[in-house]
């Protein structure tokens, strides 16, 4: 009898810390969880010929911030954009505010509110992989800003087809709304197969004030990551550029990636801007860029890297520079 009772005991203790522990668990998945967001983009450049006497260490960039995770789907995230801007002495550096922004995940919907990141170029600058060393093509060329404000959704079909919608003022977020007018885009990112990504954009850009077009921005994008490699290619259509009619630019980006050893890569990019009629051929260019990369740690990269640019203005010479960039991130 005491047996019994003893081993009635031991198993109501078993089953008592068993419900406890999975309260624990249930309690710490859904507790806050916070995480610091440190970036830092700088490098030392040396021009070749007619820039030779361009050259010294630079600070392109930081972001600082923090993010939340309140439980239940929901988490927010602020980040400053410490950088350059065309509007003060290159010896300055501006700080804005890039992201404020509220996300909500239930099942297999996303929501974002605020000061947000954009859906235009965000999924291939991510597969391009190296934003420390050089911008995605859109980004570069000014098809459109990487955080805006408004309100995004994304939905996740089934395993291989997402689709997401944004509607947001237009102007970036090193601006309030100036003029009337919102930014509509819709977007798709097909995978049929693991690896394979292949992505659709479409954009329209409202212009309100009078005599401006509305502008609107067309990309379609296809990359492959093997094992070991991965490769790239875009294309890129601004209709109306800055509103004005027939002001068209076009482009496309072609990039690879090739795994040396386990903490270094080989890398290689070529981009192509023209714009219709050569309107732009003043700005219109080439670009090559090649490198390597090499991971120091979890925190810390070094890409010394070469690019030639060639101008397809007329009389103007190819430019040449040596880079070695490199990333502090947490």
């Amino acid at each position: 009898m005491n047996r019994q009772i003893l081993m009635t005991a031991i198993m109501a203790c078993a089953m008592g810390a068993q419900v406890q522990a999975q309260t624990k668990d249930a309690k710490e998945a859904e507790a806050p969880k916070g995480k610091a967001i440190v970036q830092v983009f700088t490098n030392f450049h040396s021009g070749f010929g007619l820039d030779n006497n361009n050259r010294g260490f630079d600070l392109d960039r930081s972001y600082l911030g923090y993010q939340y995770d309140l439980g239940k789907g929901l988490s927010v995230k602020g980040v400053m954009d410490i950088g350059k801007s065309s509007d003060v002495s290159d010896y300055q550096r501006i700080a804005y505010i890039k992201n404020a922004q509220l996300t909500w995940k239930t099942g297999d919907l996303t929501i974002n509110g605020g000061l947000i990141s954009t859906t235009q170029f965000n999924m291939v600058e991510k597969f391009w992989g190296y934003r420390y060393i050089y911008k995605s093509f859109q980004d570069q060329y000014k098809f459109g800003s990487s955080a805006d404000l408004g309100l995004s959704v994304a939905w996740r079909a089934n395993e291989w087809l997402t689709a997401d919608v944004i509607a947001v003022n237009g102007e970036g977020y090193k601006k309030v709304q100036v003029e009337d007018g919102l930014l509509y885009g819709i977007g798709a990112t097909v995978t049929p197969i693991k690896g394979l990504s292949v992505r659709l954009y479409a954009g329209l850009n409202e212009q309100p004030a009078e005599g401006k077009k509305d502008v609107m921005n067309y990309s379609a994008f296809a990359g492959y990551k093997g094992n070991g490699f991965s490769l790239g290619a875009e294309y890129n259509m601004m209709v109306n550029a800055s509103g004005i009619e027939d002001h068209d630019q076009n482009g496309f980006s072609v990039y690879g990636t090739v795994k040396a050893t386990k903490n270094a890569e080989i890398f290689a990019r070529f981009d192509d801007l023209s714009s219709k009629d050569d309107w732009n051929k003043s700005s219109d260019e080439s670009t090559l860029l090649v490198g390597a990369q090499w991971k120091l740690g979890k925190y810390v990269k070094i890409a010394p890297n070469f690019r030639m640019t060639m101008p397809k203005a007329d009389g103007a010479d190819e430019r040449y520079a040596g880079y070695v960039s490199c990333y502090f991130g947490l």
